[in-house]
């Protein structure tokens, strides 16, 4: 460096790069979930109930609802499951719950679409897989057959290539071609175009039978993150469909967690994608929910959404020993996601909060201050007092053994008087 200060520049802060696909809606009555264009990227959730169980189904997607996804998908994959799912809508309703739902189709969507017209109507999307519609003019006309229905009861779709489901046909198709290139791409590149040309023919397919290009969605899944990076830039690349990120399998634990973070992030910072799921692998006793809070995460991390009020908290240290600031982190921020369905209706903003739990004064005070809302708790050796701060000020000291009780009911009545209907 050569010292010379006055040629530094302001450090800006980085900005995702501007999405750049058509927008349409997603909607179930007067409820309109927008998707694309300028819309908030949306999350998306998948139900693991056996969807003919009405029931079970209804309230696994009123959780998945409540936990924040915006769109849910269950399975629909025989007659059972088909006549089930307009009671499966109507039970939503009735409990106020008025998320759209999407079917999801494999093999014999065309059939159960065409005898069960009450499941038709009552989803809100189709998911089609071009590789499980049928070969050949058979799944040409298979393939037709649900977009006509689409188009009849104005329903959005998805088209989802899978790469272990990808149409042979087309495979084999384009490994023909590349034998004959004078310099043949390798087999990981001839797999990658066979996803894009799938989709982008389904999707010029769909649009020549009746639907809007609004109407169609796009996603290309593999179970790798730099193949899914690859695939995605490129198919971002050639069109402007709204696109569905996701890898087809992320995994369990902070596997699924991790590989989820790393792919979605890289898209999404670089202005692709225009839904997400996170596709974990439930642990043993694990909701299903998880998969919803890691996509909300995702997308709170990068600023890109708002979900729930943040809580910073510090890892901890020999400065730590006492677990007390580990425990009250933990409950503050299962108390606000908790509160978080009643506190959207009746706190509007109340997503933005900052909370601060720190646990010792090297830098207790100081995140304590930058925070809406915060306390420093003392830590080994330090005397047995916890100062708050709101809006940067000190205001009160906790003591005694009630600490965490009486910090909720500084951080409700916080809220309560920034976010309440009077504020």
């Amino acid at each position: 460096m050569d010292g010379n200060r006055s040629a530094l520049a302001p450090i800006s802060l980085p900005a995702p790069a501007p999405r750049r696909t058509v927008q349409g809606v997603v909607a179930w009555g007067d409820h309109k979930v927008t998707v694309g264009g300028n819309a908030p990227v949306r999350v998306q959730s998948m139900t693991n109930t056996d969807t003919a169980d009405a029931v079970a189904t209804a309230i696994q997607v009123k959780e998945l609802a409540q936990a924040g996804s915006e769109l849910v998908r269950i399975t629909v994959n025989n007659d059972e499951a088909a006549r089930a799912v307009p009671y499966i809508r109507e039970q939503l309703d009735r409990m106020g719950v008025h998320v759209p739902l999407i079917g999801d189709f494999h093999y014999n969507g065309h059939r159960l679409l065409t005898d069960h017209p009450d499941c038709a109507v009552a989803l809100s999307k189709y998911r089609i897989n071009p590789g499980n519609v049928g070969r050949g003019e058979k799944g040409d006309r298979q393939f037709a057959q649900m977009v006509e229905l689409a188009a009849r009861h104005d329903k959005a779709i998805r088209i989802g290539v899978n790469w272990g489901s990808l149409d042979q046909d087309l495979l084999a198709r384009l490994m023909d071609e590349n034998a004959r290139r004078a310099q043949p791409w390798d087999t990981r590149q001839v797999m990658y175009e066979a996803l894009i040309s799938s989709a982008l023919e389904s999707a010029h397919r769909a649009e020549q039978i009746g639907l809007r290009r609004d109407q169609v969605v796009l996603s290309c899944k593999v179970s790798a993150v730099q193949d899914l990076i690859a695939v995605y830039q490129e198919l971002a690349r050639r069109t402007d469909h709204a696109l569905h990120l996701g890898l087809t399998e992320a995994g369990m634990g902070t596997k699924g967690i991790v590989a989820s973070t790393a792919a979605l992030s890289v898209l999404l910072q670089q202005g692709i994608g225009d839904t997400i799921r996170v596709s974990l692998t439930p642990q043993p006793g694990e909701p299903r929910t998880q998969e919803v809070l890691v996509a909300s995460e995702i997308l709170q991390a990068l600023g890109l959404r708002t979900f729930v009020p943040s809580v910073v908290a510090c890892p901890g240290c020999g400065r730590t020993t006492s677990t007390t600031f580990q425990e009250l982190a933990k409950e503050i921020d299962d108390f606000l996601r908790q509160a978080m369905p009643v506190w959207r209706e009746r706190y509007p903003g109340v997503e933005n909060l900052r909370v601060a739990v720190m646990g010792c004064i090297v830098n207790g005070p100081g995140e304590s201050k930058h925070a809406d809302i915060g306390i420093s708790l003392p830590g080994t050796g330090e005397a047995p007092a916890a100062p708050v701060y709101i809006d940067g000020q000190k205001v009160q000291t906790l003591r005694g053994d009630a600490i965490a009780q009486e910090f909720r009911d500084i951080v409700q009545d916080y809220i309560e008087r920034r976010f309440g209907a009077h504020a």
